[in-house]
């Protein structure tokens, strides 16, 4: 594990640039994530990515905990902090001033037009990182059979997600999958 001084700016460089597009949550960023933990500098596989996301989701938490475990896989403990507070800093000063101005601007119009406008936005970027996550894991006409079929159970039923995913998981670990 190669963890100068370069590894842990390169990590709270690229994590802090990326908090500021995750509109709508760090989920947003999963595709840029993807990018470059996976593509760019080789920090993780497909399918170890594919892990950490099913990790930090099962887990109790704020949906972020990717870029922990990320972290800590690039560069142990200080890593791992090094890219959580990379990813909630600066998001969380910008989302701090905006909400100043927007609470000066209450009595205008234009601040509910511009929350408005960013809800597609972030729906788009969610699905896109669903996309790219489907894409890494699906290698197989049955996994992608049980990805669909997991999409279809959340969005039609009033079941909890965990349980397909824990189906999803126990057909994998069993080697249907």
């Amino acid at each position: 594990m190669n963890t100068g001084l370069g590894t842990y700016l390169n990590l709270a460089w690229t994590f802090g640039v990326m908090s500021l597009l995750a509109i709508g949550g760090a989920n947003a960023t999963i595709p840029e994530m993807h990018r470059v933990a996976v593509d760019v500098n080789h920090w993780l596989t497909d399918a170890q990515f594919a892990d950490m996301f099913a990790i930090a989701q099962f887990s109790p938490g704020p949906n972020v905990l990717i870029v922990t475990l990320i972290g800590y896989h690039v560069a142990g403990l200080a890593g791992a902090a090094v890219t959580t507070l990379a990813m909630c800093g600066p998001s969380g000063v910008f989302a701090y001033f905006v909400a100043s101005f927007f609470h000066r601007s209450s009595h205008s119009f234009w601040p509910s037009v511009i929350q408005a406008s960013l809800v597609p936005l972030s729906i788009g970027l969610m699905a896109a990182g669903g996309y790219v996550l489907s894409m890494t894991v699906d290698t197989t006409l049955a996994a992608a059979a049980v990805t669909i079929a997991a999409a279809i159970v959340a969005a039609t039923t009033r079941i909890n997600p965990l349980w397909p995913l824990a189906v999803g998981g126990v057909l994998g670990f069993a080697g249907w999958i």
